[in-house]
């Protein structure tokens, strides 16, 4: 009973549809939009280059793209040929002495070079090393050994400015000027002391500051070896006449 159900239910479908018969399938029509043309009506802002920014443009060597490479100054094909000088190849012995030879010369050459660059910068006079000093510029006094109560500054002072060696008379007056402070009861002289301990010593204002622009000049005349004229030496000593009379 079963399977004469089932068979029913197989049959069912094709009961409907006669032998021979075609069955056909109808499209659905779709329907489609006509293409519409849009004006653009948005307006159009024309741009123009400034003609004058332009002309100022071309002046400048910046945009300057047509011009010609130029070549190596002289100082660059200098140091080309030097720096070559050491990797040349060694053909021959003679060659190769000649070639030490300029080597270290170079080499000494451009440490010396550079040696005399940096004693001029820190302002050291390199032409005074080969020159020969004066007979009248040599020191008959020892800075270590010097005892201002024993010099006759009057006298020697006098000595050295008739020589014209002012150097010498500079010191002298700057070594009485010492003498002055301490017979003044301002400083405590002592041989070891410098010259900085006694501007310390000093509790005047205006001797202290004059003291000091003393001592800057004779610092300068003595231990940098500066020759001076007699018109700088006149304007150093007025300097030490002024001061004298701040003690009295």
């Amino acid at each position: 009973m079963r399977f004469l159900y089932l068979l029913l239910l197989l049959f069912i479908p094709f009961a409907t549809v006669k032998a021979g018969q075609s069955v056909k399938l109808v499209p659905i029509a779709k329907t489609k939009a006509k293409a519409v043309l849009r004006t653009d009506s948005s307006v159009v802002q024309v741009r123009h280059f400034d003609a004058a920014q332009l002309a100022r443009l071309k002046q400048k060597p910046d945009f300057r793209y047509d011009e010609e490479a130029s070549g190596p100054s002289l100082w660059t094909r200098f140091w080309r040929w030097f720096w070559h000088l050491f990797t040349m190849p060694k053909f021959k012995p003679e060659t190769n002495i000649l070639f030490t030879v300029l080597k270290y010369f170079f080499i000494a050459l451009g440490i010396a070079a550079i040696a005399f660059i940096i004693l001029r910068l820190v302002g050291v006079d390199v032409t005074g090393l080969f020159k020969r000093k004066p007979a009248d510029a040599s020191v008959p006094y020892e800075e270590t050994l010097e005892n201002i109560h024993e010099i006759n500054f009057d006298t020697d002072i006098d000595k050295a400015i008739a020589q014209h060696n002012y150097r010498l008379a500079v010191r002298l007056l700057y070594l009485r000027s010492l003498k002055q402070l301490n017979d003044a009861g301002l400083i405590n002289w002592q041989i070891d002391k410098t010259n900085a301990a006694y501007i310390e010593e000093l509790t005047n204002p205006e001797q202290r500051e004059a003291f000091t622009v003393l001592t800057r000049q004779f610092e300068f005349v003595w231990y940098g070896e500066f020759m001076i004229n007699n018109s700088a030496f006149q304007n150093i000593s007025a300097l030490f006449g002024n001061f004298k009379q701040t003690l009295s």
